[in-house]
């Protein structure tokens, strides 16, 4: 099996660090060893589709696999300073690669050539912290966390490679698909056209200002060379991704909840839909490749929330807009979202370790980008050779069970999709999924 040197490497780990988990628990520690593996089965049965193009989702029956192992590996440097490095196996692919959907319903595969696992360095950065009071409270070790008292306020600031999505448009019901909602669109905002390589990384500077509960965040990140790349675009004076967030928490009847509004412009060489349009001529469809070359910008916003609503139920829910003139560069083809969902923990039934969850995610597109893709033309991620324009909605239902005194957590997921790539000719599309995730 393709796996089986990935599925050994992730048993080769996982005692050793497992045993320093144990060892270390109950001293302060100067550096921390954690460690991952998520195993993704998908199956989707065929479905209408009355023709498909080149990045369509696949109308017939498909099976597909993923699997991933990280370490994560942080050391403190001196006072209020660590080093994080995060190596990485990922291999397998999405259902038809992970083309023809914008609510892509694998968060742990991407759009990539060769599905054979591939090491790679997933994170390498360094995180300064500068307080900025004396009143202190103590932060539990965690993946990329070495356990330590952390100010109430502070400023913060990260240098390196690692993930947009892990400071930015976090949520703490919908964030991490190992663990979490699986759905592209669902786990984070897929207006939200973040700067990441093909893979999901880029190298950033952050700044973090905590002020107490109040949170205010920005980045420069940079960008890949070209829509989907595996490379990033260093030369900050052509190519840049400017973020920022602000995020407060508030009480409703005594239970909490946090809402953070997330800006954000991209500069690149990005192709234009209009101009792809106009240059074609009738015996060819419009491509957009043809038209990069100029500097062009994207700009978008979002809005999250998350309510407690009991002591085991919470509700979240993201919005999302782009201008949608210029092509998606780097997450997923929507220019407007808006999700709503529930998280439900299993405290209720006597399995507090348990999670049942729930979400609706509906995609829309600009009229550029939809008359692009009606045209015949090709997306990164999407392009069935014509369209008939719907919204495209996804509904994901997911419970993960959990052993007692095991650090195993098992997955059974559903998703229904209607109007894949925004077609509704075609569809619509049901999804089951069975996950696995170890993590210590």
């Amino acid at each position: 099996m393709k796996f089986n040197c990935l599925i050994s490497l992730s048993l080769f780990l996982l005692s050793p660090v497992y045993g320093l988990a144990l060892n270390d628990s109950s001293v302060s520690k100067r550096y921390d060893l954690h460690f991952q593996t998520t195993y993704i089965y998908q199956y989707k049965p065929a479905f209408h589709s009355p023709y498909d193009g080149t990045n369509s989702l696949k109308g017939t029956e498909e099976k597909q696999n993923s699997l991933t192992s990280t370490l994560f590996f942080g050391v403190r440097l001196w006072k209020g300073c660590e080093a994080y490095i995060n190596p990485e196996i990922a291999g397998g692919s999405g259902l038809s690669g992970a083309f023809g959907l914008a609510a892509s319903t694998n968060g742990e595969t991407y759009r990539v050539g060769d599905p054979a696992p591939t090491l790679y360095l997933a994170r390498g950065y360094i995180r300064q912290t500068i307080p900025l009071c004396a009143e202190r409270s103590y932060q539990d070790d965690a993946a990329n966390q070495v356990g330590c008292s952390m100010p109430k306020q502070y400023v913060q600031f990260l240098v390196g490679k690692f993930s947009l999505a892990d400071v930015f448009d976090n949520s703490i019901y919908s964030n991490a698909p190992r663990t979490q909602f699986m759905n592209w669109a669902i786990m984070n905002n897929a207006a939200w056209d973040y700067a990441a390589n093909v893979r999901g990384y880029t190298y950033s500077f952050t700044t973090i200002l905590q002020l107490d509960a109040i949170s205010y965040k920005a980045s420069v990140a940079a960008l890949p060379l070209v829509a989907n790349g595996a490379d990033l675009n260093m030369n900050v004076g052509k190519s840049y991704s400017i973020n920022a967030e602000a995020g407060r928490p508030y009480r409703i009847n005594g239970k909490t909840g946090t809402v953070r509004i997330l800006g954000y412009c991209n500069k690149a060489a990005m192709g234009s839909y209009t101009e792809a349009i106009g240059a074609a001529d009738n015996a060819h469809v419009p491509n957009i490749i043809n038209t990069r070359g100029l500097s062009r910008y994207k700009v978008g916003f979002g809005i999250n929330a998350d309510q407690q609503l009991t002591n085991t139920i919470g509700i979240f829910g993201r919005m999302g807009w782009n201008n949608g003139t210029s092509e998606t560069w780097c997450y997923t083809e929507a220019d407007r979202t808006i999700v709503g969902g529930l998280s439900i923990n299993g405290g209720g039934w006597k399995r507090k370790d348990d999670v049942l969850g729930a979400a609706l995610v509906i995609n829309g597109l600009s009229a550029d980008h939809r008359a692009y893709l009606a045209d015949g033309g090709l997306g990164f991620e999407l392009g069935d050779g014509k369209l008939n324009y719907g919204y495209e909605t996804a509904t994901e239902l997911y419970y993960s069970f959990k052993p007692v005194s095991a650090p195993v957590w098992i997955s059974g997921d559903y998703q229904f999709v209607l109007n894949p790539g925004y077609n509704s000719d075609r569809g619509p599309v049901n999804v089951f999924s069975l996950r696995i995730h170890v993590e210590l």
